[in-house]
């Protein structure tokens, strides 16, 4: 069982105590594209925060986390930024320390401002190389009236614009306690995580809300490019982690979507040839829930691509099988039980639970209730949410296709 206890600083923590022999951490601070003040501003200022803190340049942060053994990342997202890391149980405290002077004293250097406006310039640039991320990022901005449909990489044009008062003002605002978590799990007890955490208590702010997620009636969205493929994208409604038929839900994209059995791969690229990817996401955020499907074919096949795609997708409102239940189920329990492996991927999941639901969900919890599925259940599920009237996005050297 985990154990979840706010600090007095207003930061939400939460410990998952194994017998094993590492840590790992999520921690998420409420700075996203859907709440900062222009875009792009949360990944310049995530960037911005390892080129030094209290004693320590850029070379002097990564140096002490390297020699700790730390493996690491961090990255802005929708909305969220997280940072997270994997170690050995003897490092605590001083990873903790070194996490603290980023949150506390750092230095945000407006000489440093310009290489990191560089490399977020760089990052967006290249995003016009990857026309499948290309399409998901403007067909989300379709979807969405509420700011939801932003990109966290941000325009470029704000990204040029952005000053270093203005990014500071926004770090004063947004990285504060009140509204972040921390989820850590592996082979340490609360009363040294507690220790620990002493560093952290003197970060202190009142933190910022969250806009309610907003949709947009249904379009269609077209991109020219001069692509040899065309990219394909759907987004439909669905149910969130909070829904009763959530995973009713995500069993349903199992068999849809969950590996070359999947009704998706077989019927679009085995049985038709195609495409030569194909896939089903959930791509929802906290409050909406959302479906997404994928393909990526050629010009003369776009259309009828299309059209199989929507047509597999939206069948899921007839049922599933009984074979496509029992191998969705055991995919599922599969994916729960590899992840229950890695401390790292249980830190990141704990963090998402209580962003999105205020608690974190026992992994008992979750495999009691895909134990408790049923095909009726399920198929019920899918007749009274029928996946229907998509948001439709193309992207490649095609004209609109029905």
């Amino acid at each position: 069982m985990s154990r979840v206890e706010r600090l007095e600083n207003g930061l939400l923590v939460a410990l998952e105590e194994r017998d094993y022999p590492g840590v790992a951490f999520q921690f998420l601070l409420p700075a996203g594209a859907v709440n900062e003040p222009f875009p792009g501003a949360s990944t310049l200022l995530e960037g911005w925060l390892w080129k030094g803190a209290g004693g320590l340049d850029a070379e002097g942060l990564a140096g002490a986390l390297d020699a700790l053994g730390v493996r690491r990342g961090s990255g802005a997202g929708l909305e969220y930024t997280a940072f997270s890391a994997a170690f050995l149980p003897e490092v605590l405290e001083e990873v903790f320390r070194l996490y603290a002077l980023l949150l506390t004293e750092p230095w945000l250097k407006g000489e440093d401002l310009p290489a990191v406006k560089s490399v977020a310039l760089q990052a967006l640039r290249a995003q016009e190389d990857q026309p499948a991320r290309k399409l998901f990022s403007e067909l989300r901005k379709r979807v969405f009236r509420s700011p939801h449909g932003r990109d966290p990489l941000g325009e470029e044009e704000a990204i040029r614009g952005a000053t270093p008062e203005a990014l500071r003002e926004d770090f004063a605002r947004r990285y504060t306690p009140e509204g972040a978590i921390l989820a850590v799990a592996g082979g340490v007890d609360w009363g040294r995580l507690r220790g620990a955490l002493e560093p952290l208590l003197a970060w202190r702010g009142e933190g910022v809300g969250y806009p309610t997620p907003e949709l947009s009636e249904p379009s269609r969205l077209l991109l020219k490019r001069p692509t040899a493929q065309v990219q394909i994208g759907l987004a439909y409604k669905d149910v969130g982690p909070e829904d009763p038929g959530f995973y009713a839900a995500r069993l349903a994209l199992e068999a849809l979507s969950g590996g070359m059995a999947s009704r998706l791969f077989t019927e679009v690229r085995e049985k038709r040839g195609l495409v030569y990817a194909v896939s089903a996401f959930p791509a929802g955020v906290k409050g909406q829930g959302l479906l997404m499907a994928y393909a990526g074919t050629t010009p003369e096949r776009a259309g009828e691509t299309l059209k199989v795609l929507r047509e597999e997708v939206e069948r899921l409102s007839e049922g599933i099988t009984e074979d496509e239940f029992q191998r969705a189920k055991v995919g599922l329990k599969t994916a729960l039980v590899l992840a229950d492996e890695s401390v790292r991927s249980r830190a990141a999941s704990m963090a998402r639970d209580l962003f999105m639901l205020g608690r974190v969900r026992p992994l008992s919890e979750i495999e009691g209730a895909l134990e408790a599925l049923t095909l009726e259940g399920v198929n019920a599920h899918l007749q009274a949410h029928p996946y229907r009237d998509p948001w439709v996005g193309l992207l490649g050297e095609v004209d609109d296709v029905s």
